[in-house]
């Protein structure tokens, strides 16, 4: 078999299985479903599943870092020039990718992927330093934290408004609810900003 080919069959195994995992989480929930179940929702062989994943929490692994480094991509330099922007961009790719979140965060989904969201999101901040100070469209300065604690509650924060996003239907544009969750962040940096 060419490499295209290959390529081919790899790209359509993986999408035949992320289809599948979406929709029985909507159906059973996360923790209940078994790679025999998912593998014939998906028609595809456990072989061809074991050929490309550990187990189910591998697959979601490698689906999330796919969709993150879509996001990172999105995002490229947006922290120097407008760093507000970042969380307007991340809510766009949440929107894009609206059928995964909504399953695994919601309330079929896995305590072990909001755990892993939240890591994410602390990395994102951690790794830009800068986070939505004030509404969308200002210059919010740059923080650094001593510690976790303000990193894992915003990401906490994030979370949250991404779960409650998809669960009301998205009745706020990215925009609008990145701009509301920035304006959430920014209160919690006011206060942060006046410890010692």
């Amino acid at each position: 078999m060419s490499q295209p080919e290959k390529n081919v069959r790899l790209r359509r195994t993986q999408k035949l299985l992320r289809e599948a995992l979406i929709a029985l989480i909507e159906e059973r929930g996360f923790d209940a479903l078994t790679i025999g179940e998912l593998t014939e929702r998906a028609l595809v062989s456990r072989a061809a599943f074991y050929r490309n994943y550990q187990d189910k929490y591998d697959l979601v692994d490698q689906i999330f870092a796919e969709a993150m480094r879509a996001l990172l991509a999105a995002v490229g330099d947006l922290g120097r020039d407008h760093p507000a922007e970042i969380w307007v961009t991340f809510f766009e790719h949440i929107a894009e990718y609206e059928r995964l979140y909504r399953a695994l965060l919601g309330k079929k989904g896995s305590p072990w992927f909001v755990l892993k969201m939240r890591a994410a999101l602390v990395g994102l901040i951690n790794e830009r330093g800068q986070l939505p100070h004030g509404p969308i469209g200002g210059d919010p300065p740059t923080h650094s934290f001593s510690d976790a604690f303000v990193p894992n509650l915003m990401s906490t924060l994030f979370v949250e408004a991404i779960t409650w996003w998809l669960e009301q239907g998205r009745p706020y544009t990215p925009r609008e609810i990145a701009t509301r969750t920035a304006r959430l962040a920014s209160a919690l940096f006011k206060e942060a900003s006046t410890w010692q």
